[in-house]
């Protein structure tokens, strides 16, 4: 008596048609068949609680679940292209902007350092000068110079790393990889310099002489008016020579300390790290390699900062004024703390948005030579 109670508790709760008789339930299935094609899938219906009545031909369906849409881009396709591209704009844009103050105070270290005598004084002179809207001077500029900076750095390196691997073969380009990475940082930030330097020399002449323009809307057209259309790329030689051997350094270099990161200093594979312990990692190599950026590329950016502030300098003018020495050593140690801390951020913000577009981080152990012909024949 409780089987049969329990039996038509359950079928209380089940729609009738799966546990109707015979003839209904072909009907019905029937029915739903040509209603839902071939989602159909008929089962055995559980046995009927009348022992004199013959095994009832019950029917059912099963709807497929739908298919999950893949998320995943896939590598060196156009949308890869496009997502580092958006990557680059934020990495670059955004980081660029936040150290506005920091900027503004080591370009006038370049130009003035008499008034500028250091990093304290520095923020302290401006601070009293022109108060707290003072240390966000520029950055217009810097945030649309920097973000179509970024946009073309990491989209072209990207693309110029593939370009040239393949030319290289997957023997050769494995065996001289830093050269394919000093290669393709060096065509890219070519590309991207074109972008940055109209927006670079408003953004150099707006913070160091404060009463030339409250930011680019107003300062842009005061620069034409003055320099001409083509003043706004006097600084592209000099902008190269800072811009390339940073971008080759930064590249190369963190390309590298990721690699070794991973091969010596991490236990496991870097496909069974948590995706917080590679962004951490990213973040690291990236501030070592910013470090390294930061002293290579420091003369070409006094040089930089100088002809875009003095209305007809040359190169040979600012080497007199500011010596030798002084093109090495102005300024960098705020740069060496600026450009750690940027480049840090710009490869862990970068490879966060990569992965939350489903791709995998820059860098880790390199693959394996694939075997040439010659140890195959051996083999």
């Amino acid at each position: 008596m409780a089987f049969a109670d329990g039996s038509s508790s359950r079928q209380s709760l089940i729609p009738s048609f799966l546990y109707a008789s015979s003839s209904s339930s072909s009907a019905k299935s029937l029915y739903l068949e040509k209603m839902l094609g071939s989602g159909l899938r008929s089962f055995p219906a559980p046995a009927s609680s009348s022992s004199s009545s013959p095994p009832a031909d019950r029917s059912g369906f099963l709807i497929a679940a739908p298919k999950e849409p893949s998320k995943k881009i896939e590598m060196h396709s156009p949308e890869y292209y496009a997502a580092c591209t958006f990557g680059g704009i934020l990495s670059c844009g955004l980081t660029h902007t936040a150290v506005t103050p920091l900027d503004l105070v080591k370009c006038n270290m370049q130009i003035d350092p008499a008034k500028y005598k250091s990093i304290s004084s520095g923020f302290g002179t401006l601070f009293k000068e022109q108060g707290v809207k003072g240390f966000f001077r520029g950055w217009a500029p810097t945030l649309l110079g920097y973000s179509a900076q970024g946009a073309c750095k990491l989209g072209f390196y990207e693309y110029f790393k593939k370009y040239y691997s393949d030319i290289a073969g997957p023997e050769y380009a494995t065996k001289y990889k830093t050269l394919i990475y000093l290669a393709g940082s060096a065509s890219a930030e070519f590309i991207a310099d074109v972008a940055l330097c109209p927006f670079e020399a408003v953004k150099v002449r707006v913070q160091t002489q404060p009463g030339f323009a409250r930011g680019l809307s107003d300062g842009l057209p005061k620069y034409i008016k003055s320099e001409g259309a083509l003043g706004l790329y006097k600084g592209i030689v000099p902008l190269w020579g800072r811009q390339i051997p940073y971008t080759m350094m930064k590249f190369a270099s963190f390309e590298t300390i990721v690699e070794m990161t991973y091969k010596y200093a991490i236990p496991r594979p870097k496909d069974q790290c948590s995706k917080p312990l590679q962004l951490g990692i990213s973040f690291a190599g990236g501030y070592v390699a910013g470090i390294f950026c930061a002293i290579v590329s420091h003369p070409a950016d006094n040089l930089v900062s100088f002809l875009n502030n003095a209305k007809g300098a040359t190169v040979s003018d600012a080497v007199k004024k500011m010596g030798v020495v002084g093109l090495f050593t102005r300024g960098l140690p705020l740069r060496v703390v600026m450009i750690g801390t940027l480049t840090g951020a710009q490869w862990g913000i970068y490879d966060a948005f990569k992965v939350f577009v489903g791709l995998p981080t820059t860098g880790g152990v390199a693959p394996a030579a694939p075997a040439t012909a010659t140890q195959l024949a051996k083999v």
